[in-house]
């Protein structure tokens, strides 16, 4: 038991806040640096990969030159040494303003962005805005990204789950998203292009989530911050298109578009034709957090017009032949892992979203045993499902070099795994079966020697 005095026989007054242990306990954060204090320093083996969502280490996905540019170039002005306005400066809320307009049938205005720290921040600021009412709840996705649970529990605002159906290409279950909401429903969330699922959403796809929106009453939340990571065929479209049917509160940032997640810049933007988020306070409300909150760094936010404005095609182009292959050559390596399915081939972001087929493994009861296992003994990290809300799924991240990913699916998580005398015991004998059925003559051949020296578990004996 905790003990609040003193030597002195003074009782102290104060203790920690429950509240951000509560919070952080769901977030991504939190589990990754708790896989990593799981791996084996003295394994002598490299971890893989070693930040997820973050491909910036890898040669293949570096950043653009015109972006570094832009940046060296502020610091080097003399104009971004002293404090930002709370809502950002003015240029750099404009060009964020003329890169989201496009195809929008109403145009943003510069008054109608925000610069954040980063899309996190956003996500922060918005769910704060949002949390005034006590019993107010929010609709998430399920699967989703944690950070949105995280900052809702902090703020005291309920989370009630919609779920994505792998059956139909993770699109939006419409039904179960309107049987969620009540009266006291105040947002919904959206990300799109999808992370952990790599789907797009189609246009008939979003009218139709924007029409049971402004059934409910309810603002959503777009989630974009991978609207630059998209290679399959189906086209990005932004919700703000929708915008006058209900009120639209995009966010985004260019951590994913230009591979550079420790710049930490990202912005709210207000698609609201009606006045609808004017007329109810949200604006007032998020404008009073950016006054609360720290400023992003004015050399980002100095650097930024011409980050949006000059970054050639080329770079996109590039990284994105680079991901495209790196999703085949995924996909193509997955087929020898019998207990991993990808139902779905992405069409976005930087990750395989695979199903965990448990009932390969002995000794294994979910995904979560499942990573442990593999970043302790094999230095291989994966993200289990159930930090994404989705029991027994894994997500890879696959924005690295094809000969990191070939090494990270093979050598140790196949090589290492049939060889080893710990996660190797737990296949079973239907695995190496499958393995010796596989198209690479490496996993056959080693497969083929395993069941011959019967050094597979034997699914009846463990139950017998």
């Amino acid at each position: 038991m905790a003990n609040n005095g003193n030597a002195n026989g003074n009782v102290w007054q104060f203790k920690g806040n429950t509240a951000t242990s509560d919070a952080a306990a769901v977030a991504l954060r939190k589990l990754v640096f708790k896989m990593f204090r799981n791996y084996n320093l003295n394994s002598g083996k490299p971890i893989l990969a070693p930040s997820p969502g973050d491909p910036s280490a890898s040669p293949s996905f570096l950043t653009c030159p015109v972006a570094e540019e832009a940046v060296a170039a502020a610091a080097r002005s003399g104009m971004a040494n002293s404090y930002a306005p709370s809502p950002g400066i003015l240029k750099a809320r404009r060009a964020v303003a003329d890169y989201l307009n496009g195809e929008l049938p109403a145009k943003l205005k510069e008054e109608d962005v925000y610069i954040t720290g980063g899309c996190n921040q956003a996500i922060e600021i918005v769910i704060d805005s949002l949390a005034g009412n006590s019993v107010a709840n929010i609709l998430l996705p399920r699967p989703g990204y944690p950070h949105y649970d995280a900052r809702a529990l902090y703020s005291c605002l309920e989370v009630r789950k919609y779920d994505l159906l792998p059956q139909k290409d993770w699109e939006i279950d419409l039904d179960g998203l309107e049987a969620a909401a009540d009266e006291n429903t105040v947002a919904m969330v959206l990300i799109n292009p999808n992370n952990p699922c790599g789907n797009v959403y189609s246009y008939d796809h979003l009218n139709k989530v924007a029409e049971i929106a402004r059934k409910l009453g309810i603002v959503v939340i777009s989630d974009e911050v991978y609207k630059h990571v998209v290679y399959g065929d189906r086209p990005f479209i932004p919700m703000g298109i929708f915008a006058s049917i209900a009120p639209v509160i995009t966010l985004g940032s260019i951590s994913k578009g230009w591979v550079v997640p420790g710049w930490r810049i990202g912005w709210i933007a207000m698609n609201d034709p009606n006045s609808i988020l004017k007329s109810t306070g949200v604006i007032q409300a998020i404008e009073d957090c950016l006054d609360l909150t720290p400023q992003p760094s004015l050399i980002l936010q100095e650097a930024l017009p011409d980050i949006l404005e000059k970054t050639p095609k080329e770079f996109f182009d590039k990284k994105i032949k680079a991901m495209r292959h790196s999703v085949e050559f995924s996909c193509e390596r997955l087929k020898d892992i019998p207990c991993l399915f990808c139902p779905k081939k992405p069409e976005s972001c930087s990750y395989l979203w695979v199903k965990l087929d448990t009932s390969m493994l002995v000794n294994i009861k979910n995904d979560f045993e499942f990573c442990m296992k593999l970043v302790s003994e094999e230095s291989v990290l994966l993200i289990p499902g159930v930090a994404l809300g989705a029991d027994n799924w894994v997500r890879i991240s696959i924005g690295t070099d094809a000969m990191d990913i070939d090494h990270g699916l093979t050598e140790l998580m196949l090589d290492q795994v049939i060889r080893g005398n710990r996660v190797g015991e737990t296949f079973t004998e239907q695995a190496y079966s499958d393995m010796a059925e596989s198209s690479n003559a490496k996993f056959r051949l080693q497969a083929d020697m395993f069941i011959l020296e019967n050094r597979y578990i034997n699914t009846d004996d463990e139950k017998n």
